[in-house]
């Protein structure tokens, strides 16, 4: 009787994945974020406050009384927004660190405020929307001037944005 049981009991853990579990697609298994150590990380680095990708641009490190641990002190900008953020951790202690990823794209040209890019590859993407403010204006001037350009594309998160451009020095002419 065990061993009926058990076979029966260990054909339902296995017909568990038809019950609309989705395993066919996916990544490569990269998570959005992994953990350091507070004491490891650097100005300039990039680090998770409040739950959004930041770029660190003050640390300061602070001793604390006889038992106590010593206190890590972030300043950092959102990389996407640019919003200041603050954080204060032991040193000890782990905070995630977001997998930022940067790609130039050549720019081709824009459609109701979504750009369209191409990487080296000649693939080509619309569904980036144009940023506001001094980026997007050079977004906008150089379509108009019919200048050649790149953009620079950070992606954190599943968040992507166009943070930069550069005038396209590879230009076959």
């Amino acid at each position: 009787y065990c061993l009926i049981h058990f076979y029966k009991r260990l054909g339902s853990i296995f017909t568990m994945a038809d019950e609309g579990f989705d395993f066919e697609g996916g990544d490569a298994g990269a998570s959005s974020t992994f953990p350091m150590q507070c004491s490891a990380l650097r100005k300039g680095g990039f680090v998770m406050i409040k739950n959004r990708p930041c770029k660190i641009v003050e640390m300061s490190t602070s001793k604390t009384g006889k038992h106590g641990h010593a206190k890590v002190h972030m300043v950092a900008l959102d990389i996407f927004t640019g919003k200041k953020l603050e954080d204060i951790c032991p040193s000890t202690h782990n905070m995630d660190v977001p997998n930022v990823k940067r790609k130039d794209y050549q720019l081709i040209g824009m459609d109701d405020d979504f750009i369209s890019l191409m990487d080296d590859n000649g693939d080509t993407r619309d569904d980036l929307k144009c940023p506001e403010g001094e980026v997007g204006e050079e977004i906008k001037n150089a379509i108009n001037d019919e200048k050649d350009i790149l953009c620079t594309v950070l992606s954190a998160i599943g968040e992507e944005c166009v943070i930069a451009t550069k005038v396209n020095t590879a230009v076959d002419k």
